[in-house]
């Protein structure tokens, strides 16, 4: 694996804009590589503090012409991308595995690095496997046959601020002081902290030689899912929890309770609580051959836990597991005015005068969201959230990565980031389960007063469901959008 003129390698990400990948990126150009993120919407990394460090290729894993593309002149691609939380993932991800896989040897790269799961195991209940590590699993055979010498990392459960896994132990562990919880919380798991996931990841960038095999990574404690949430109790200062498991709760049951009590949505849940109930433990450390272990060792489950606690106190939250795109809402961008595509379309416009500059009503505007709440009648919110939720959609509890901070892409309670032109224009696009398509623009304008607020919610109705939807829910516009307008206005005039 030669290096090219100018020093380190030419690599790819894949998923830059997930969990993972959005911090491998930076750490992949510190280390001196040349980096080029694969993505589906270019737009999605415009606004991450080290975009114009990085070539960007928009490229669907699913197109084999425009994934070759992507992989021209490319020595290593990390893939990490998956389709968990959408219908039908394990075909999904075996097409796209398959994809990349030949895209990747036919452009010579010479080495495909995957992040993958442990290898599913029979459960000692005779409980069904994980249909989510069979297909992490699948996705690493079908990379590993490719051609291309491919390494596979199989790491069980991530400890980091973001990750769908801590904020599910975390939130379980918090907000419920007595639980009932089926037998799997005794299974034995090897979790790892993301920081050495990170430094294994960068790690593989520089390896001479073909290696074509997998790798378990774990940190140095083996824990059950009940040690790992008294530990978390401990280091949050909270009490001990009573956990008493029993035999019935199967793993739909546990993760529509997760669902409920935690930010981490049913279609994302569910896969990973079947993933619990196989043992996770490393067979070998046989990685520590090729990429040393990190200065100072790897990091045991309480550091881990304590520094994911901190970053969220100071609000140094990098990525989070909502930052990939939710596969089930339309991912289709605002119809340009005034065609709206040949559809009917809503809309419940609203203006207010604002006695402060547009600096300290732009400061408003982009704090919205998450622990500041929508600034109008909070229990319409929240009952909006809680139902979303319970038909299966991502309800409030995703909040938003950073208090103040807002990239485009990024996800904000059950909205995502479609577009932010600084200092004038937020725009939302709707994430919850809805008969049709939703926008909400939040504008700033000039004004020889101060300053004018723009407010704009966009319905586009699918069938006489979705018109049905606007005509029940219009009566309560002048209370949610209306008091949201004024409310908004006069924070930003209290400063």
């Amino acid at each position: 694996m030669g290096e090219r003129a100018g020093g380190g390698r030419r690599v790819l990400v894949t998923g830059a804009t997930g969990y993972i990948g959005g911090r491998l990126t930076p750490r992949l150009i510190e280390a001196g590589h040349r980096v080029r993120c694969m993505t589906r919407s270019a737009s999605r990394l415009r606004d991450v503090p080290w975009a114009a460090r990085v070539e960007v290729a928009e490229a669907d894993v699913l197109d084999l012409a425009a994934t070759r593309q992507a992989l021209r002149g490319i020595d290593v691609a990390y893939y990490l991308v998956h389709s968990l939380g959408s219908r039908g993932f394990e075909a999904i991800d075996r097409r796209a595995a398959q994809t990349f896989a030949a895209a990747a040897l036919q452009e010579g790269v010479k080495r495909i690095v995957y992040l993958g799961g442990p290898v599913p195991e029979p459960s000692a209940d005779g409980t069904a496997g994980s249909a989510h590590l069979r297909s992490r699993d699948e996705v690493a055979a079908i990379l590993t046959a490719s051609g291309v010498p491919t390494v596979t990392l199989r790491a069980a459960v991530i400890i980091g601020s973001g990750s769908a896994s801590f904020e599910m132990l975390r939130y379980l562990t918090e907000r419920l002081p007595v639980m009932v919880t089926p037998r799997w919380v005794s299974n034995r798991i090897q979790p790892i902290s993301v920081r050495d996931v990170l430094h294994y990841l960068v790690g593989w960038a520089s390896v001479p030689g073909e290696v074509n095999r997998s790798f378990d990574i774990g940190g140095p404690d083996v824990l059950t899912y009940r040690e790992m949430m008294q530990r978390y109790a401990h280091i949050a200062h909270l009490n001990r929890r009573v956990i008493v498991p029993v035999r019935t709760l199967s793993p739909w049951l546990s993760s529509q309770w997760v669902n409920l009590i935690t930010p981490v949505p049913g279609a994302i849940a569910k896969p990973l609580v079947e993933s619990l109930i196989h043992e996770a433990v490393c067979h070998d450390h046989d990685i520590s051959r090729y990429v040393a272990d990190p200065a100072g060792g790897l990091k045991p489950f309480d550091e881990a836990v304590r520094l994911a606690l901190l970053k969220i106190r100071d609000a140094e939250v990098e990525t989070r597991w909502s930052t990939a795109t939710w596969t089930r809402a339309a991912a289709e961008p605002l119809p340009t005015d005034p065609d709206w595509s040949g559809g009917s379309v809503y809309i419940d416009h609203r203006t207010q005068q604002v006695k402060a500059p547009p600096r300290a009503l732009w400061n408003v505007v982009t704090s919205i969201g998450g622990e500041k709440g929508w600034y109008s009648f909070p229990l319409a919110w929240s009952a909006r959230g809680w139902f979303d939720r319970v038909i299966g959609g991502v309800g409030l509890r995703r909040g938003r990565r950073d208090p103040v901070e807002l990239y485009t892409g990024e996800a904000l309670d059950f909205w995502r980031v479609e577009e932010i032109e600084p200092g004038r224009l937020l725009r939302l696009r709707a994430e919850m389960m809805l008969p049709g398509r939703a926008w909400l623009e939040l504008r700033v304008c000039d004004d020889p007063a101060g300053s004018r607020y723009e407010q704009r919610a966009v319905f586009i109705p699918r069938g006489l469901a979705g018109h049905l939807y606007w005509r029940s829910i219009s009566p309560f516009h002048a209370i949610v959008f209306g008091g949201m307008a004024r409310n908004i206005a006069r924070a930003a005039e209290r400063g």
